[in-house]
Parts: structure tokens; sequence; C-alpha cells
């Protein structure tokens, strides 16, 4: 994580192994050391997860319906930090209703909120009514696309209702990159075409998502902030989007990546905006060498 050009923030899974099948093995819910291990790793930690827990098999006397919700929720007040679920509902023993109105905290945060395990639009396209309930008491509704959880039949009759997510974000690695999520940008497109105004998309994935995670001098423009910048270019054209379920949308409108500086440095230049035209730079451009010399960076 320190080697990284960019910013990597976690948070700290409730099982102690991490993601995988392990997360099923309720003794691997550790609560004190889950709280221990934020609260020991403040600068780059920022809540407690719980996912992918007993999706398909009966509930028992060891795996009770809602046994990671509550012990991630438990470690998360021990640390005072939020947590983000990853959540299959299963009714009638773990509806989502109960866990959005009373199971997770103000705060809070539930991501995939577009994937198709989850009732949030009745059959008239309408959002039900528990899902405004729930954003009024705190709890926060996060994109998350990831490689299966994001539909349009949720999240454009959604949106059109009046239900944008609170954040945008990818849930982007090596089984989507090339499939539906490609890119935050891509993400972001999406949220346009499904009718979210430019300013809403660039403030949901940038200054909201600091908020959520408690760190709000991120994703700002503020004088005295870090100078992490995105130059993005909307552009005007015919273009088309697919959800995790391969359903297509059209829009007009796509987002791309003109420039990126991270910490004031610029690690993006698509358009070779910061150079000089090659038949104005100095001396040393235009030297023949014998052996390999250290290239010279000439800013604009």
């Amino acid at each position: 994580m320190e080697k990284t050009v960019c910013r990597i923030l976690a948070f700290v899974n409730i099982s102690s192994p991490g993601m995988g099948d392990v997360e099923q093995n309720i003794g691997t819910f550790d609560v004190a050391a889950a709280a221990k291990a934020v609260t020991e790793n403040s600068e780059y930690v920022v809540g407690i997860k719980t996912a992918h827990y007993w999706t398909k098999a009966p509930f028992d006397d060891d795996h009770p319906p809602w046994e990671s919700v509550e012990r991630a929720v438990e470690a998360g007040d021990a640390c005072g930090m939020p947590v983000m679920v990853d959540f299959w509902p299963r009714p009638p023993e773990r509806p989502y209703p109960e866990l959005i109105l009373k199971k997770l905290r103000p705060g809070d945060i539930h991501t995939h909120v577009f994937a198709r395990q989850f009732p949030i639009v009745d059959d008239n396209g309408r959002v039900f009514k528990y899902m405004f309930e729930a954003r009024e008491r705190g709890v926060w509704f996060d994109l998350g696309h990831g490689a299966a959880s994001f539909w349009f039949r949720n999240g454009a009759r959604a949106i059109q209702d009046g239900f944008s997510p609170d954040s945008i974000s990818t849930d982007l690695h090596m089984g989507n990159i090339h499939g539906s999520v490609i890119s935050m940008l891509d993400t972001m497109s999406k949220c346009l075409v499904m009718g979210m105004p430019v300013p809403e998309v660039i403030s949901k994935s940038t200054a909201m998502p600091a908020v959520a995670i408690g760190r709000p001098e991120l994703g700002t423009l503020s004088v005295g902030a870090e100078a992490d910048v995105a130059l993005l270019r909307l552009e005007k054209g015919t273009f088309s989007y697919r959800d995790c379920g391969f359903g297509r949308m059209d829009g007009e409108h796509r987002l791309s990546c003109v420039m990126t500086l991270r910490k004031g440095n610029v690690v993006w230049d698509r358009d070779a905006r910061t150079t000089q035209r090659w038949e104005e730079l100095p001396e040393d451009y235009w030297e023949v060498t014998e052996v390999p010399l250290p290239i010279q960076r000439h800013w604009r």
C-alpha cells in the first residue's frame, strides 16, 4: 500500500481470514480482533465489512441468519467506524427491509444497491417507501457495480423515481475489468445516461464517498487540500452501456479522462497537454547518444 501511486484505504472484514468461502464460518467473526485491527491501522482503515454470508443453504444453529451483519455492527460500535454490507436477502428469515430499517445504523453503507436480488422497485416502477425511510434514518446506499451487482432494471427505474445512489463506485477487480464494469468512468457514464446530472455524478464519485468513510478532506478542490485532480471531458455522441445481466442502455454522453494529478503530480496525460512540441525541444532532445541516458522531462 505504501508503494502504490494511488491512495488505498480499506475495510476490515469481520471474518478474520478475509473474503472467500471462509466467510461462512461464524467462528471467524471476532468482534474484538476486527475492532482492534481498525483502531491500530486507522491511517489506512475506514470501517468494517461483511460480505457473502450464507446465501443458499438453510439456516441452522451454526449459521444464524443475521450473524455476520450483527457481529460487523458490534465491531463498528467498538471502533466507532461505519460498516459496509454486501448482502443477499433471504426472506422470511433475512428480509432486505429489516437490514436497512433495523440492523444497520446511521452512517452504515449498503453497497451493490442496484443488484438484482434487492426488492427496491415495485411492479409499477416505483421505489418502495422503505428505501426512502432507510435513507432518512441515515443508511448510505452505494452503487458498487461489480461483476454481478448492477442491473438497469433496478438502477434506471430507481433514479427516474428520485432514488439515486449516495455514492458511485465500481467494485473493480480482475474478474470484471474486461466485462461489465471496465472503469470508474464507465460506471459514472452509466449514471449519466440513467438520468443523473453531471454535477451530481461528480459529487457522488468524489466528495460524497469521502464523507461516507469519514475523510471529508479528500475528494475536494478546497484550498489546502491534497491536489488529487481528474480533468474529465464530457463527450457527446452515440454510446451504449451494458449491465451485469447483459442488458444494454443507449445514451448520448460519455465521460473520459484527459489528465490525472496525484498529490499535484501528473500521472496521466492522454492528450500530452503538459508537453512541448517536438520541434521546440532543447538540445538534449536532439542528441544522438551512444549509451542509454535518463530522459529529461520538459514541461510545457
